[in-house]
C-alpha cells in the first residue's frame, strides 16, 4: 500500500488540472446534494417528531351545540379507529379590540379547557400559568421568538363579555384554538360551538382520516359536525415554502452528480489511455493489476475527499439561512429547523467518494486488463483507422482544412468526445433553467405593479412612527383631499381580522375599495368585486381544503356573512385574504382605512405629491412606491440558481479543457508533422477549438429542451407560489439562440487555453516524443 501511495500521488502531482477539476466538481455536487437533503428532512422530520411528542390530534372537529349533546360527543371516543380523544370542549368566539397583544382587530376562538395535558392536544406552556380561575386567559402564542414577559396581565375587555386577563402563553401544534380558558368561563362567554379532538390508527391519508372520522361520529344527528380540519393540512402548511425550495434544489443536485461521474470517468479515462506506457512500466517493475487499479482509483479519491469536506462545510454554512428562509412564516408550535442533521453531513462524506470511485471504477478496469508488454509498446496516438472515414468525408468538402480536421477529431475517440458533450448537455441544461427560473421570478415580484404611466403613492393612516396619530381628516374627506392634490385614481385599504366559521385560527383579511386588484397578481379566477366575494392565495386555500367556487362563512363583531372564493392569487400569506369593502360594510360598518393608494398622472412629481400629503393632515404619511417587490423568495431563487449555473458551467468548461489537453497529449505527433508542412499557430487554435465547437453545438441543441423541461417541472411544483402560464412561458427566440450559444461558448471556453497552448509547441517538442 505504501508503494500504492506513493504512485497515485505522483499521478496527482502530475495531473494537477484535473485534480483541480475533479475537487471542484465534487465541490459543487456535495453542497446542493446537502441542501436538498437538508430541505426535505427539514420538511417532515421536525414536524413529526413535535407532532408526536404533543401527541397532536390528527383531526379537530367542531359540533353545534343545539343538535348534539356532549354526552353523545363523548361517546364517539370509543369507536373503532379511535387511538385517542380528547373533549368535549366549549369553544366561543369574542371581537378583540385593535393592537391588543399586537393583533388586529377581530374574532378570537376561545376554548375552555382545565388543564393543557390530556390524550390529545398537550398544549405547551411557554411562560405564564394555566387559566386555573375565572377571568383568566392563557394565549396562543403565534408570533416566532419568545413571548415578551411583560405582556403578561394584559386586560382583554370586551363590551358585554367578563374582563379577562393574560396569565400565560402557549403553543399548540395542533392549532385547535387562539386562547384557552376554564370550562366555566368558557360558558360564561356563551360558546357557539363544541370541539372534539382525535388521534385515530391510520391518520396515513386525508381520505383514511375523513372514514375514520365518518366511523367515529356514525349515529349522530345530521349536520351536527359544523367543521373538520386534519392535520395533513398543517403538515403541508408546515414544509410549503421549503417545497418550494426542494425542486430546483434538488436538480442543481442531480445535475451536479451527473456532471460528476461524467468527468471523473473521462478524467481516469484519458488517465488510462495517455498513461498506457506509465502502466507497462508499473506492471513491469511489480505492480499487481488490482495495485494498478487501486492508483488510479487512489489519484481520483484525494481530490474527491477534498471536495467533499469543503461542500459539506459550505452546505452547512448555507443550510441555515436558506432553511430560516424557507420556514419563514410558519406557526408550528415547538416544531423548529435551523440546521441539518449531523447524519445527512456524514451520508455525503461517506456517499460522495464512494460515487466518485464507483465512477472510476469502470475506465480504471481497463489498465487492469492491459498487459504490461501491450501497456510499454501502446503508441500515443489513438489506433489506426479511428474515425478514419469521417475525416475523408470532411477533407472533400469546403471547409478549410484546419476547420475540416478538428471537426473530425471528436470521431477518433468516440467514447470521450460522448462525456464531453454530455458535460456540456448538463451545461446548458442548467444555464437554461436558471435563466427560465430568473425570468420567472422576475415577474413574480412585479406581479401585481404593473406600471400605470405615473408615480404611485401609498399614504399610511397614523402618521410616521412608533406613535400613531388619528387623522383630523374623515375617510371621505381624505380622499377627496388626495384627489384634489392630483390624485387621478384612490384606492383604499382595511384591515380587520375575520374568522372563518369552522376553523379555530383566524384569517387578516384585506378589504379594498376603488381600484381592483391588478389582473396579473392572479393565477386563476378574477379579483373580487362585489359583496360576499373573497380572493386567497395557494397557501390559504391549501391548508383549508378551498378552491375557486367553494363557499365559506366569514364573521367578525357577532355579525357572519356568506363568502365565495373567486379568485385564486399568484401569492399571499396562509392567513391573508382579499375582499371588497361591500363585504367589510357586512362586517364590520365602523372600520376606516390603513392605507390609501394613489395612481398620479405621467410625468406628475411622486415627491411634491407625498409632501403635499404629508402638510394636509398629521394622521397621514406619504411615501412612492417601489414598483417592483422583490422578496426573499425571489432574492434567493436567483441568487441560488446563478451561483450554481456559473458554478456548473465552469465545472462542464473545466471538464472540455481536460478532454482538450487528452487529445492534444495524444496527437503532439500529428501536431508535429502538421506544423513540419506549414500549419500555422492560427491554424492549430482554429483546429483545436472546432474539434470541441461541434460538440458544442450538439450539446446546446439538447440541453435546451432539457432545461425547459426542468423548468416547467419546478415552475409546476411549487406550493406556495401558483405560477399563472404567462409566467411559465419565459423562452422566446432571441433567448433559445443564447441559449444555444451557451453551448458553444462553453465549447470554446475550455478548449481554448489548451488550443493555445498547442499553437505555441515547436515542432521538435512535439517530434521528440517519439
Amino acid at each position: 500500500m505504501s508503494a500504492v501511495w506513493r504512485a497515485s500521488r505522483a499521478a496527482v502531482n502530475r495531473r494537477r488540472v484535473q485534480t483541480f477539476v475533479i475537487g471542484l466538481v465534487v465541490f459543487c455536487s456535495t453542497t446542493t446534494v446537502l441542501l436538498a437533503l437538508g430541505l426535505l428532512s427539514a420538511a417532515s422530520g421536525p414536524f413529526d417528531k413535535a407532532y408526536t411528542a404533543q401527541r397532536g390530534a390528527h383531526t379537530v372537529a367542531t359540533y353545534d351545540p343545539a343538535k348534539v349533546s356532549d354526552a353523545q360527543l363523548a361517546q364517539t371516543a370509543h369507536r373503532p379507529g379511535v387511538a385517542a380523544a380528547a373533549g368535549p370542549f366549549p369553544q366561543a368566539v369574542i371581537d378583540v379590540p385593535g393592537d391588543w397583544l399586537w393583533m388586529p382587530a377581530g374574532p378570537l376562538t376561545i376554548v375552555g379547557r382545565a388543564d393543557p395535558a390530556g390524550p390529545v392536544d398537550r398544549v405547551e406552556l411557554l411562560m405564564g400559568h394555566w387559566a386555573q380561575a375565572p377571568g383568566e386567559i392563557v394565549v396562543d402564542w403565534g408570533i416566532d421568538g419568545t413571548p415578551y414577559a411583560d405582556l403578561l396581565g394584559t386586560k382583554l375587555e370586551v363590551p358585554g363579555r367578563p374582563t379577562l386577563t393574560v396569565v400565560g402563553f402557549a403553543t399548540s401544534m395542533s392549532k385547535s384554538a387562539a386562547a384557552w380558558v376554564t370550562p366555566e368561563q368558557a360558558t360564561a362567554l356563551h360558546p357557539t360551538a363544541t370541539q372534539m379532538l382525535y388521534r385515530f390508527t391510520d391518520p396515513s391519508t386525508g381520505a383514511r382520516l375523513r372514514d375514520s372520522l365518518a366511523r367515529a361520529t356514525e349515529g349522530l344527528p345530521a349536520d351536527s359536525m359544523s367543521s373538520a380540519q386534519t392535520y395533513l393540512t398543517l403538515k403541508k402548511a408546515f414544509s410549503a415554502r421549503a417545497d418550494a425550495y426542494l425542486p430546483f434544489i434538488s436538480l442543481f443536485g442531480l445535475l451536479g452528480l451527473l456532471v460528476s461521474a461524467l468527468i471523473v470517468a473521462n478524467v481516469v479515462s484519458g488517465a488510462v489511455v495517455s498513461g498506457s506506457r506509465h502502466i507497462g512500466v508499473l506492471k513491469a517493475i511489480g505492480f499487481t493489476p488490482n495495485q494498478v487499479v487501486a492508483v488510479y482509483l487512489t489519484m481520483v479519491s484525494v481530490p474527491a475527499v477534498a471536495g467533499c469536506l469543503l461542500g459539506t462545510l459550505l452546505g452547512n454554512a448555507l443550510a441555515t439561512p436558506i432553511l430560516r428562509i424557507a420556514f419563514s412564516g410558519i406557526e408550528t408550535g415547538t416544531a423548529g429547523v435551523g440546521t441539518v442533521s449531523p447524519w445527512l453531513s456524514v451520508a455525503c462524506l461517506a456517499g460522495m467518494p464512494a460515487l466518485v470511485v464507483l465512477t472510476a471504477l469502470v475506465p480504471a478496469l481497463r489498465a487492469h486488463r492491459l498487459s504490461a508488454a501491450q501497456a510499454i509498446s501502446a503508441g500515443g496516438a489513438p489506433r489506426t483507422g479511428r474515425g478514419l472515414r469521417a475525416q475523408r468525408v470532411l477533407a472533400s468538402s469546403r471547409l478549410p482544412r484546419s476547420v475540416s480536421l478538428g471537426l473530425g477529431h471528436p470521431f477518433a475517440r468516440p467514447g470521450r468526445a460522448f462525456m464531453t458533450m454530455a458535460a456540456i448537455v448538463l451545461g446548458v441544461t442548467t444555464v437554461t433553467l436558471a435563466t427560465g427560473l430568473t425570468s420567472t421570478m422576475v415577474s413574480y415580484a412585479q406581479a401585481g405593479h404593473d406600471s400605470p404611466g405615473g408615480p404611485v403613492i401609498s399614504v399610511a393612516v397614523g402618521g410616521h412612527g412608533n406613535d400613531p396619530v388619528v387623522p383630523v381628516l374623515s375617510d371621505a374627506q381624505i380622499e377627496e383631499r388626495l384627489r384634489s392634490l392630483g390624485g387621478q385614481e384612490v384606492r383604499a385599504r382595511a384591515l380587520t381580522q375575520v374568522g372563518l366559521v369552522g376553523y379555530a385560527q383566524p384569517a387578516f383579511g384585506s378589504f379594498y375599495r376603488g381600484i381592483p386588484s391588478a389582473a396579473g397578481a392572479f393565477v386563476e379566477g378574477r379579483p373580487p368585486s362585489g359583496p360576499g366575494e373573497i380572493a386567497a392565495g395557494p397557501s390559504f386555500l391549501t391548508e383549508r381544503g378551498l378552491a375557486v367556487g367553494d363557499r365559506i362563512t366569514l364573521e367578525a363583531n357577532g355579525r357572519r356573512t356568506a363568502a365565495t372564493v373567486v379568485g385564486e392569487l399568484i401569492d399571499s400569506d396562509a392567513r391573508s385574504l382579499e375582499s371588497t369593502w361591500e363585504t367589510l360594510g357586512q362586517l364590520a360598518p365602523d372600520s376606516r382605512p390603513v392605507e390609501y393608494t394613489v395612481l398620479l398622472a405621467p410625468g406628475a412629481d411622486g415627491r411634491a405629491y407625498a409632501d403635499a400629503v404629508d402638510a394636509a393632515d398629521p394622521g397621514l404619511h406619504a411615501e412612492v412606491v417601489n414598483p417592483v417587490n422583490v422578496n426573499a423568495a425571489t432574492t434567493t431563487v436567483i441568487g441560488f440558481s446563478s451561483v450554481f449555473s456559473v458554478m456548473l458551467t465552469l465545472v462542464a468548461s473545466l471538464g472540455v479543457f481536460n478532454t482538450v489537453l487528452l487529445n492534444t497529449r495524444d496527437r503532439r505527433r500529428d501536431l508535429g508533422m502538421l506544423k513540419s508542412i506549414g500549419m500555422t499557430p492560427r491554424q492549430v487554435v482554429a483546429m483545436t477549438v472546432t474539434s470541441v465547437t461541434g460538440l458544442g453545438l450538439v450539446g446546446g441543441l439538447l440541453g435546451i429542451p432539457l432545461g425547459i423541461v426542468a423548468h416547467r417541472l419546478v415552475v409546476d411544483n411549487v406550493g406556495i407560489v401558483a405560477f399563472p402560464e404567462s409566467m411559465k412561458d419565459v423562452w422566446h427566440a432571441p433567448q433559445l439562440a443564447g441559449m444555444l450559444c451557451a453551448g458553444v461558448a462553453i465549447a470554446v471556453l475550455g478548449a481554448l487555453i489548451p488550443a493555445r497552448s498547442a499553437a505555441r509547441m515547436t515542432i521538435a517538442a512535439a517530434l521528440h516524443t517519439e
